[in-house]
């Protein structure tokens, strides 16, 4: 643990239940940078708080009751430092260590956004979110589920990055229906917060309900304010899932609306260019002429714009080795076999 200080203190603030697979990782990659490591158990029935103990962590206990807002605020009174770095335990520094330690020399004037990295799939690809998880003396967490610091003070993008792997199939499979409760109670509580029906339409994607998840992230969509960083994320899944889930059409117009706003986004061209092909397979006899070459070029225009981890909800490969794979797929089913081999080795080269 970090025992040189600044003259102002960092401290680790963590909530916990039953992490004995993942905590260990948490607190030793980050114990060098903070002086103080605070874990809240809500209840573990499994090794957790024997864990957080020997890697040097102080352990207190919290009564559940549906309410992250409220668990969280209890660690961060607990901790009571003057910066506190707030980590969920299946996630773990992965850089940005000397930016952590930097705190200390830093009057607590703003609210920290971390770059999460968070893997999923067959782990081969990353969506990058950008979290407000450092928060100086004083702030505190509003909402039962995906709460939100609330504070009228200037949030700024710090060094700091953090690994994730809670959407991994099997942690997927555990969490499966837990948070539902919590979100829906949150929807009746606070119909016009777009945040809400965000997160409940990413509880909806996230196990294959595509058409839910349309549903949820057009209401966010109807309800949210241009500029809002969020809307990057919330604009790409929504395409997504209303393509999976017969409204090809209505993604199409909402893309072509969205253009101004997001055309510097590889995820959206990305996306777009994946309800073209999907267009041209339902008009064939338009493919050859407007639907491929229009899906050709937005995943040409992907690799000109190249990878934006700046946006949230970025997705890595999309501005590189996705966007050029898809391009060799579609020159190959055109019978182009030496453009096709271009781009597979551009994708196999962008990839390492």
């Amino acid at each position: 643990m970090n025992t040189a200080r600044g003259p102002h203190s960092v401290a680790l603030v963590m909530i916990a239940r039953d992490e004995a697979r993942c905590i260990e990782r948490a607190l030793h990659s980050l114990r060098p940078h903070v002086q103080r490591m605070l874990v809240l158990d809500t209840g573990s029935r499994d090794d957790t708080v024997s864990l957080a103990r020997a890697a040097g962590a102080e352990v207190q206990r919290f009564a559940w009751c549906d309410d992250f807002a409220a668990a969280r605020n209890r660690a961060l009174e607990l901790a009571d430092a003057d910066w506190n770095l707030v980590v969920d335990a299946d996630e773990w520094l992965i850089a940005g260590g000397a930016a952590i330690e930097a705190l200390q020399h830093q009057r607590p004037m703003h609210l920290g956004q971390l770059r999460i990295h968070s893997g999923f799939g067959d782990g081969t690809q990353e969506h990058i979110s950008w979290l407000t998880r450092v928060l100086p003396r004083g702030v505190r967490y509003q909402g039962r589920i995906h709460e939100q610091p609330e504070s009228p003070v200037p949030r700024v993008r710090l060094g700091i990055q953090l690994g994730h792997d809670g959407y991994s199939q099997a942690q997927l499979a555990l969490k499966r229906g837990r948070n539902r409760t919590l979100l829906l109670a949150e929807r009746d509580a606070h119909p016009e917060d777009p945040h809400v029906w965000l997160h409940l339409g990413k509880d909806h994607e996230t196990y294959g309900e595509h058409a839910d998840a349309a549903t949820c992230y057009r209401a966010a969509w109807l309800r949210s304010q241009p500029g809002a960083p969020y809307r990057h994320d919330l604009l790409v899944r929504l395409l997504h899932c209303l393509g999976q889930s017969g409204g090809l059409d209505e993604a199409l117009v909402l893309a072509g609306e969205a253009m101004d706003e997001w055309g510097g986004s590889p995820d959206y061209h990305f996306v777009l260019g994946n309800l073209l092909l999907d267009w041209s397979t339902q008009h064939p006899e338009q493919a050859l002429d407007q639907g491929l070459p229009m899906a050709r070029a937005a995943w040409e225009r992907c690799l000109e714009i190249g990878e934006r981890p700046d946006l949230d909800g970025s997705v890595t490969g999309r501005g590189s080795h996705l966007a050029a794979h898809n391009l060799a797929v579609i020159h190959e089913g055109l019978g182009q076999g030496e453009q096709a081999a271009h781009y597979r080795r551009l994708a196999q080269r962008l990839r390492a």
